[in-house]
Protein backbone atom coordinates (compact mmCIF):
# COMPACT_ATOMS: atom_id res chain seq x y z
CA UNK A 1 0.00 0.00 0.00
CA UNK A 2 1.25 3.50 -0.76
CA UNK A 3 0.60 6.68 1.17
CA UNK A 4 -1.48 7.94 -1.78
CA UNK A 5 -3.70 4.83 -1.55
CA UNK A 6 -3.97 5.37 2.19
CA UNK A 7 -5.11 8.96 1.62
CA UNK A 8 -7.88 7.75 -0.70
CA UNK A 9 -9.10 5.30 1.93
CA UNK A 10 -9.00 8.01 4.59
CA UNK A 11 -11.00 10.50 2.51
CA UNK A 12 -14.01 8.19 2.68
CA UNK A 13 -14.11 8.67 6.46
CA UNK A 14 -14.99 12.37 6.31
CA UNK A 15 -13.30 15.50 7.63
CA UNK A 16 -9.85 14.06 6.87
CA UNK A 17 -7.32 16.60 5.69
CA UNK A 18 -3.86 16.08 4.31
CA UNK A 19 -1.22 17.94 6.31
CA UNK A 20 2.31 17.49 7.62
CA UNK A 21 3.67 16.39 10.96
CA UNK A 22 7.35 16.47 11.87
CA UNK A 23 8.05 17.33 8.24
CA UNK A 24 6.36 14.24 6.82
CA UNK A 25 2.98 13.77 5.08
CA UNK A 26 0.18 13.31 7.58
CA UNK A 27 -3.57 12.94 7.89
CA UNK A 28 -5.60 14.91 10.42
CA UNK A 29 -9.22 14.94 11.55
CA UNK A 30 -10.47 18.33 12.74
CA UNK A 31 -6.86 19.32 13.40
CA UNK A 32 -6.04 16.14 15.33
CA UNK A 33 -3.33 13.83 14.07
CA UNK A 34 -4.73 10.59 12.66
CA UNK A 35 -1.57 9.20 11.06
CA UNK A 36 1.75 10.29 9.61
CA UNK A 37 4.33 8.77 7.32
CA UNK A 38 7.67 8.15 8.99
CA UNK A 39 10.91 9.32 7.48
CA UNK A 40 11.67 5.83 6.11
CA UNK A 41 8.76 6.24 3.66
CA UNK A 42 7.34 2.78 4.44
CA UNK A 43 6.21 3.05 8.06
CA UNK A 44 3.02 4.76 9.11
CA UNK A 45 2.46 6.05 12.64
CA UNK A 46 -1.26 5.66 13.40
CA UNK A 47 -3.45 6.17 16.44
CA UNK A 48 -4.66 3.09 18.28
CA UNK A 49 -5.18 1.85 21.83
CA UNK A 50 -2.53 0.07 23.88
CA UNK A 51 -4.65 -3.08 23.88
CA UNK A 52 -5.18 -3.13 20.12
CA UNK A 53 -1.50 -2.38 19.53
CA UNK A 54 -0.41 -5.36 21.63
CA UNK A 55 -2.83 -7.66 19.82
CA UNK A 56 -1.72 -6.48 16.36
CA UNK A 57 1.96 -6.85 17.20
CA UNK A 58 1.38 -10.33 18.63
CA UNK A 59 -0.59 -11.43 15.55
CA UNK A 60 1.71 -9.92 12.90
CA UNK A 61 5.02 -8.48 14.21
CA UNK A 62 6.39 -8.10 10.68
CA UNK A 63 3.65 -5.57 9.86
CA UNK A 64 2.90 -3.91 13.22
CA UNK A 65 5.62 -2.73 15.59
CA UNK A 66 6.78 0.12 17.82
CA UNK A 67 10.02 1.78 18.72
CA UNK A 68 11.03 2.86 22.20
CA UNK A 69 9.87 6.38 21.37
CA UNK A 70 6.23 5.23 20.99
CA UNK A 71 6.18 2.70 23.85
CA UNK A 72 4.29 5.01 26.24
CA UNK A 73 1.94 6.49 23.65
CA UNK A 74 -1.18 5.00 22.01
CA UNK A 75 0.32 4.72 18.50
CA UNK A 76 1.44 1.80 16.39
CA UNK A 77 3.83 1.66 13.45
CA UNK A 78 2.58 -0.11 10.33
CA UNK A 79 4.76 -1.23 7.42
CA UNK A 80 2.78 -0.06 4.38
CA UNK A 81 4.62 -2.53 2.17
CA UNK A 82 3.12 -5.41 4.20
CA UNK A 83 -0.39 -4.28 5.17
CA UNK A 84 -3.40 -5.11 3.03
CA UNK A 85 -6.16 -2.65 2.14
CA UNK A 86 -8.83 -4.34 4.28
CA UNK A 87 -6.65 -4.26 7.43
CA UNK A 88 -5.70 -0.64 6.75
CA UNK A 89 -9.35 0.35 6.25
CA UNK A 90 -10.22 -1.16 9.65
CA UNK A 91 -7.23 0.47 11.33
CA UNK A 92 -8.02 3.86 9.77
CA UNK A 93 -11.64 3.64 10.92
CA UNK A 94 -10.63 2.94 14.51
CA UNK A 95 -7.94 5.64 14.42
CA UNK A 96 -10.44 8.12 12.96
CA UNK A 97 -12.81 7.55 15.90
CA UNK A 98 -9.96 8.09 18.36
CA UNK A 99 -8.70 11.25 16.64
CA UNK A 100 -12.17 12.71 16.10
CA UNK A 101 -12.93 12.27 19.79
CA UNK A 102 -9.87 14.21 20.99
CA UNK A 103 -10.19 17.91 21.64
CA UNK A 104 -7.56 20.41 20.63
CA UNK A 105 -5.96 22.36 23.50
CA UNK A 106 -7.74 25.66 24.21
CA UNK A 107 -4.72 27.71 23.13
CA UNK A 108 -4.72 25.96 19.72
CA UNK A 109 -8.46 26.62 19.29
CA UNK A 110 -7.93 30.32 20.06
CA UNK A 111 -5.09 30.54 17.50
CA UNK A 112 -7.16 28.70 14.93
CA UNK A 113 -4.46 25.99 14.68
Amino acid sequence: MTFAQLCKLAQSLGKVEEATSYGTPALKVSGQLLARLREDGDSLVIATTFEEREAMMADDPETYYITDHYRNYPWVLVRLSRVNAEAMRDLLGRAWKLAAGRKRPARARRRGA
